[in-house]
């Protein structure tokens, strides 16, 4: 009887783990950190000017001496963020399911929906500040705006790639469309949703400063603005790395949510076969 295989076992998962770990956020780390002491040693060397380029260390100072003056910033770009996404997650899962679900809307649509991207949102913010005001709900369509065709395109796409043959064996059980839809397209696009909505919280944040660039009395972007005008460019610097965090949390968020809602698609068994695949692509 082998009373340590269990035990043996989780230690290994552990191992095993640990260096998946490693393996995959060690080398970007280490990456930054590297950046990160470069960019400190080149301003040391050369002393260049903070108001030209602020070292590492500058910034982060900066960013600690400024924290309750950018509070109420931050917290007036996460709500025009969330309430941007929530926007978009709403419309652009209803689109999704109509472009699936009707072959002539998707004809329609489709091409709408790329054309649309061919317009850069810096042009639409001003008219969108000219048709509802300088309050927060052209931010909010700045932000969804810019959320909207991934989540779209994604999600539709995952739809259309749901497994035939499990779509098959699905009507020969004597199953109706919108079972079909609910208990195999639905559940097989979730993967390419959460990649798409992935992209869109990454570009959420960016959105709303877009947004509040063109007209707003707080925010990171007004922050950003004022901050530059005044030659303050370490605080330039604080409000970039913090709406650079902002962004990585809210992925985090979504990654989270994504392992936690598609266990099966992350299952142990199944990292090992997309490993194996890649060390024979190799």
């Amino acid at each position: 009887m082998n009373v340590d295989g269990p035990r043996s076992g989780r230690v290994n998962g552990a191992i095993g783990s640990g260096r998946r770990w490693t393996q995959q956020y060690l080398p970007p780390v280490g990456l930054i950190v590297a950046l990160l002491f470069l960019w400190q040693g080149v301003g040391m060397v050369w002393s260049v000017p903070m108001w030209l380029l602020p070292s590492p260390l500058q910034i982060a100072q900066a960013g600690v001496a400024a924290r309750l003056i950018m509070a109420p910033h931050v917290s007036q770009t996460l709500l025009e963020t969330g309430a941007g996404l929530a926007l978009a997650l709403m419309v652009g899962l209803l689109f999704a399911v109509i472009v699936d679900v009707s072959a002539p809307l998707r004809r329609a649509f489709y091409p709408l929906l790329v054309v649309s991207q061919t317009i850069p949102i810096v042009a639409l913010a001003p008219l969108l500040v000219i048709w509802f005001g300088y309050g927060i709900l052209p931010k909010v369509l700045v932000v969804g705006l810019v959320c909207f065709f991934p989540i779209v395109i994604g999600t539709a796409d995952g739809l259309r790639s749901a497994d035939p043959d499990l779509i098959a064996l699905m009507r020969t059980m004597g199953a109706t469309r919108s079972q079909i839809f609910l208990k195999v397209r639905v559940p097989g696009a979730l993967p390419s949703f959460f990649s798409s909505l992935k992209i869109a919280v990454t570009y959420s944040v960016v959105g709303a400063i877009i947004g509040e660039w063109v007209g707003a009395s707080r925010g990171l972007g007004v922050f950003m603005l004022r901050a530059s005008n005044s030659f303050r460019t370490d605080w330039v610097f604080a409000a970039i790395a913090v709406t650079a965090l902002l962004s990585v949390i809210l992925f985090v968020i979504v990654t989270g949510l994504e392992r936690l809602m598609l266990r099966w698609y992350y299952s142990a068994a199944r990292e090992e076969q997309w490993e194996e695949i890649g060390r024979r692509a190799q």
